[in-house]
Parts: structure tokens; C-alpha cells; sequence
């Protein structure tokens, strides 16, 4: 069979589908209970994926609307040639761009050309980590939220917008209705904590965390050095604060995003062992 054919009965697919995310994220290092739990985000949605085989291996799409864009999803791809036919599905069912997820930091494969929007990354947090001398860590108290929530939406915004995947008004958008699923209740959201982190007598950062994220993971959605005080390390002690917070929030890893296009986020994750869980790439048609 040299032509894709879509199959009505996905069982053997999904079968093998399953197997090959959990392998990923088991490669990454992820704990069986993670790893099942990534596989279950990974394949939300999957009764309305549409999977094609051309007797050799497979290809999984769906088209959805996302913040005002019609947008393609190659879910899976294991056909030699699947790759055509995947664009031209998501093409001809009104997708503007299509994306993919790659599992477990493999390499991006047949997607190389598409360019990076965004990687998830983790990695597991020392027993008793310690804070970098001269550096202290505080709660954000709730007077200065306001202006750091103002902070970070713009910098959420302008990371999107840099990702090249979304215009401003969509990324204005996207963030609008991420904040309002993740924050409900803004400083008093259970699970979120907001810290400042201090140097030198002054504010040189803060950190945004949510505890229990995953199975024992806690999700970092900020960890910010100021502009003013960059290139002085404080990156790492940024780093280092992330990890003291996870444990005391009572997990044992600490999970980032980090959005395509930020070179100076990905080396320092590199440099600091935090493999790749996931990496998402897109193209436009």
C-alpha cells in the first residue's frame, strides 16, 4: 500500500500509539505514574483524531480552532512518507498551520524544518536543595501582585508573539483566558504560590509555582530575573529557588516551559540538566 488509507477501527494504532509516548517520557526520565499521566494529557481529544496507515506505519491529525486560528495537529507520525499527506489533510479540512508534538527530547525527525514553538522541561530536584549565598526568597505579599501580574502578562504575551506562532491581538487573547484557567482566584488560587527574590538589599526576581501540578511535580510558570540585574548569575539562583520551592511544596521535580525563540531559557536548561519532555514546532501553510 503506497497511498495513505484512513482506518475506521484505530485499535492497533492506539495500542502502539501509547506505547510509543509513554517510551518517550520514560526515556526523559519521568516516573511511571508521570509518565502515564503526560500520556493522558498527550492524548486528550483522541475519539476525534482522524489515523491513516499506508500499510508501513501511521499518521494521526485533527484540525481544531484555537484563539481565533483554525489549526492542524499531527498528533502521530510513523509513515516514512506520512508527512505530506498529514499537511494535506489539515490543509484541505481549513487548518492556517499545522503542529506537532515530539515526545521525550528524540530529535525533531521528519519536523526538523519546522520551526521550535515551544518545550516542556523537567527534571528531578536535589533532597535538600540550598539557596545561593546572598540570595533570599520571600512570599510575594498581596499588595504586590497587582503590578507583578501586570509584569508577567506582558512577558507571557511578548514570549508568545516571539514563539512566531500567534499575532499580538491572539496572544493577547491566549493569555487572557490562560491566566483566568490557572490563577481563578489570582493570589489566593490553592497550589500557586508567588515569591520575591532578593540580593544585595533589593527585588532582583520572582518566582510563580504550582505545587502538585502532576504526580509529584511542581509546575514553574515564572521564574523572572529582572532585565536590570541579568548577566550577574542569577539565573542559576533563579534556578536553584525553583527547586528549593518544589520541595517545599512536597514534590520531588520541577517542571518549566519554555517558549521557542528564547536561546538564553534553553542553554541555561541545558547547562542546569532539565531534559526535554515534550518540544512543540509548527509551520504555516
Amino acid at each position: 500500500m503506497d497511498e495513505m488509507e484512513i482506518v475506521a477501527d484505530q485499535g492497533e494504532w492506539r495500542a502502539g500509539f501509547r506505547e510509543r509516548v509513554l517510551a518517550g517520557y520514560r526515556a526523559a526520565g519521568c516516573s511511571e505514574p508521570l509518565a502515564r499521566a503526560l500520556l493522558e494529557r498527550a492524548a486528550k481529544g483522541i475519539d476525534g483524531w482522524t489515523v491513516a496507515t499506508d500499510g508501513t506505519g501511521w499518521a494521526a491529525v485533527e484540525v481544531a480552532e484555537e484563539n481565533g486560528a483554525t489549526l492542524g495537529r499531527i498528533h502521530d507520525l510513523t509513515a516514512p512518507h506520512g508527512r505530506a499527506w498529514a499537511e494535506r489533510w489539515c490543509a484541505e479540512h481549513g487548518a492556517q498551520r499545522a503542529e506537532v508534538r515530539i515526545t521525550g527530547g528524540g530529535g525533531a525527525g521528519p519536523f526538523a524544518d519546522y520551526p521550535v514553538r515551544g518545550q516542556n522541561r523537567m527534571r528531578a530536584v536535589a533532597e535538600q536543595p540550598q539557596l545561593p549565598a546572598g540570595l533570599t526568597v520571600r512570599r510575594l505579599t498581596e499588595e504586590e501582585y497587582p503590578g507583578w501580574y501586570a509584569g508577567e502578562e506582558a512577558a507571557y504575551i511578548a514570549d508568545i508573539v516571539r514563539a512566531g506562532a500567534l499575532t499580538p491581538a491572539q496572544a493577547k487573547e491566549k493569555s487572557d483566558q490562560d491566566f483566568e484557567k490557572f490563577l481563578p482566584q489570582g493570589y489566593l488560587t490553592p497550589g500557586h504560590a508567588f515569591y520575591a527574590l532578593e540580593a544585595e538589599g533589593q527585588v532582583i526576581g520572582t518566582g510563580w509555582v504550582n505545587h502538585g501540578f502532576l504526580p509529584g511535580v511542581t509546575f514553574g510558570f515564572s521564574l523572572e530575573v529582572y532585565e536590570e540585574h541579568r548577566g550577574k548569575g542569577y539565573g542559576r539562583a533563579a534556578m536553584a529557588a525553583g527547586e528549593w520551592a518544589t520541595r517545599q511544596g512536597g514534590d520531588e521535580a520541577m517542571m518549566f516551559n519554555v517558549f521557542g525563540g528564547n536561546e538564553v531559557a534553553m542553554s541555561l536548561y541545558d547547562n542546569t540538566g532539565f531534559a526535554v519532555l515534550d518540544e512543540f514546532r509548527y509551520i504555516g501553510f
